[in-house]
């Protein structure tokens, strides 16, 4: 038919259309025209060419019979090849080897809510496979989940329950559950109202903070600066992790343990230095002379190089808080 289509408005090729059908014959009728069509028969088909190829050779006879010999009185061709004589189809509505009519056949099939299973082949058992939120035989009924919005003697509407409704409803809404789903609970006035699991303080983790949502909660994890919290953020701390330090109601870094613990250290590798200058000054005076006062100027240089480090620290520590309550 597409190629019917295609081919509709050309003719013959001459340049006297009046000789070419009183000598040819009618273009739109002829050999000519049909061999045109059947040249490009499965060339638009992307799935399942061979099969078309396969096919249109298997049925060629068919179509030529149809052509020259019920064209005029049979327009519809494949009404006439492929439900009338090869009997592969069915009518729309109806199925099976017979034909026999759907449920409801033929301005009510299914209840207008589904498909009849089978319908327009000669396969399928007529059954209604019935459309999201809509049930039963003729799919006349609403499905689990759904209420019905609208019905009359023609139609049916069904819509789908809120979701904080367990199986079943009356009306939209939480006010029309029938039961509540979990993470939700039943007030007489409005309905299924959400349970707001964050208020139980064991939902999360001690370095998370809860989220709670619909039916349900989240946990997120604190800000690297809290050891526990009630949001994202080192503003959001209850209390801040080792080497942070509360300041303005912020934690920032601290680090005074770390530095406790170089301070010690520091001072065990003067006293072995001084012990070692001890040892050698017994045995060589001059030699212990020398590495006394490089361990002096060792000494010396260290603390005023830690001194001015601590320095600048603090002096950066006090600008991070700066930026923090501008910010803030």
């Amino acid at each position: 038919m597409n190629g019917m289509a295609k081919t509709n408005k050309r003719h013959f090729g001459g340049g006297d259309t009046a000789w070419e059908e009183e000598k040819l014959g009618d273009y739109t009728n002829s050999e000519v025209r049909l061999v045109e069509v059947q040249e490009h028969l499965c060339s638009d088909v992307d799935r399942g060419q061979q099969q078309c190829y396969r096919l249109a050779e298997e049925w060629e006879h068919k179509l030529e019979d149809w052509w020259f010999k019920h064209q005029k009185t049979s327009e519809n061709l494949y009404k006439w090849m492929c439900i009338e004589n090869i009997k592969h189809c069915c009518p729309e509505n109806t199925y099976g080897p017979e034909c026999k009519p759907c449920i409801g056949y033929p301005d009510n099939v299914c209840s207008n809510n589904g498909k009849c299973k089978g319908s327009g082949t000669r396969k399928g058992n007529g059954d209604c496979s019935c459309d999201n939120g809509y049930s039963g035989p003729k799919c006349e009924m609403c499905a689990k989940s759904y209420y019905e919005a609208y019905r009359d003697d023609e139609k049916l509407l069904c819509s789908k329950c809120h979701i904080s409704c367990e199986h079943s409803c009356s009306v939209a809404g939480p006010i029309g559950c029938h039961d509540c789903k979990a993470g939700w609970f039943k007030d007489q006035q409005r309905g299924c109202l959400d349970v707001n699991e964050c208020l139980n303080q064991n939902s999360c983790k001690t370095n998370e903070f809860c989220i709670n949502k619909e039916g349900s909660y989240t946990c997120l994890a604190c800000d690297r600066a809290c050891e526990s919290c009630h949001g994202d953020g080192p503003d959001m701390c209850e209390k801040c992790a080792q080497g942070y330090i509360l300041k303005d109601h912020i934690c920032v870094a601290g680090g005074n343990e770390k530095q406790n613990s170089l301070d010690w250290n520091r001072y065990f590798t003067y006293l072995g230095l001084c012990i070692a200058t001890c040892i050698i000054f017994q045995k060589n005076t001059v030699i212990a002379s020398v590495i006394g006062l490089s361990v002096a100027i060792y000494v010396s240089v260290s603390e005023y190089m830690l001194s001015t480090m601590h320095s600048q620290s603090h002096l950066g520590q006090e600008e991070i808080s700066t930026l923090l309550e501008v910010d803030s």
